[in-house]
């Protein structure tokens, strides 16, 4: 019999990304439950921000997230915190995403029942985005988040921009979290030759959808200061439509009006192997390729 145990996905991410010992307090519950696995964490010292991936059954991932969210909230002071990546809380965004024997719907009343949970348990104030938006204007996390945690106080009060769940003023360090249900994300970002950050912005905004660019593409222009160069920082929402490939020739094509090369890439968590495949096929110019050929599809089945 076929195994029914409804998995999702759960891709928490914390506003710390420099101190190691409380970034290991955040994570550890996600080693600790039964029917939970933890497959990926990355920290991010310039963004200053961690990016958990883990799957597991609903209600025992919903328990460690909790734990974990108990720990980020005592841990991580927002008024203290700097760094390249907009954020709004010590808990960011908190995106659910259907795996297996488990549909969208599902995924979207878990986001709710869990952003309800969080605003009552943790005194802070929830943001529903993407597919459980409870209003078109909440669905895109960059207009949610626009002002950032600086801003939120003030922004929570505006009557378009009062919480789905929680209480009506952000909590004092712990700011306020978007919570969610969405399509698998991958997070893509291309380094550049330059440290001007004015042209990673201008190459961005061609890039992302809002500035006329590809349909499921999120970027923005972020300075890596060990390095001493900018990247441009995207979010491709939906790569079956958006493939990773499309995203990094039309950065290397808005590149060359400022004389700038592209010198590297890199992926942030984890990505859909399908996702890669894509980027073979077309780099490669692989014809007629199928799934079928890939041989840990075949060991899978």
């Amino acid at each position: 019999m076929a195994n029914q145990t409804k998995i999702v996905e759960c891709v928490p991410n914390f506003s710390e990304g420099r101190d190691k010992e409380k970034i290991e307090r955040i994570v550890n519950p996600f080693r600790t439950k039964q029917g939970v696995k933890l497959l990926n964490y990355s920290n991010d010292e310039d963004h200053n921000r961690c990016v958990v991936t883990v799957i597991g059954e609903p209600k025992a991932l919903t328990e460690a997230l909790y734990e974990a969210i108990e720990v980020a909230v005592k841990e991580i002071d927002m008024t203290k915190h700097e760094g390249q990546h907009p954020r709004m809380g010590a808990v960011d965004v908190v995106p659910f995403i259907p795996i297996r024997n488990m549909e969208m719907d599902e995924a979207i009343a878990l986001s709710k029942e869990v952003g309800k949970t969080i605003g009552e348990r943790f005194g802070v104030p929830v943001f529903l985005y993407e597919k459980s938006a409870s209003a078109p204007h909440r669905e895109n996390l960059a207009k949610i988040r626009k002002g950032q945690f600086e801003g939120m106080a003030e922004k929570v009060h505006e009557p378009e921009w009062i919480p789905d769940f929680g209480p009506k003023d952000i909590h004092p360090t712990a700011g306020v979290v978007a919570v969610g249900a969405r399509m698998p994300l991958v997070a893509y970002n291309v380094n550049l030759n330059t440290s001007d950050l004015s042209i990673a912005d201008a190459i961005a905004k061609k890039v992302r959808f809002i500035g006329g660019g590809l349909r499921f593409c999120k970027a923005m222009g972020v300075e890596l200061h060990d390095r001493n160069i900018v990247q441009v920082s995207m979010n491709l929402t939906d790569y079956t439509k958006t493939a990773v490939y499309r995203a990094h020739e039309m950065v290397r094509m808005e590149a060359k009006r400022y004389g700038v090369e592209v010198v590297g890439s890199e992926v942030i968590g984890l990505v859909p192997m399908m996702a890669l495949v894509q980027c073979a096929e077309y780099y490669l110019g692989i014809e007629n390729f199928s799934e079928d050929q890939i041989l840990e599809t075949r060991l899978m089945e």
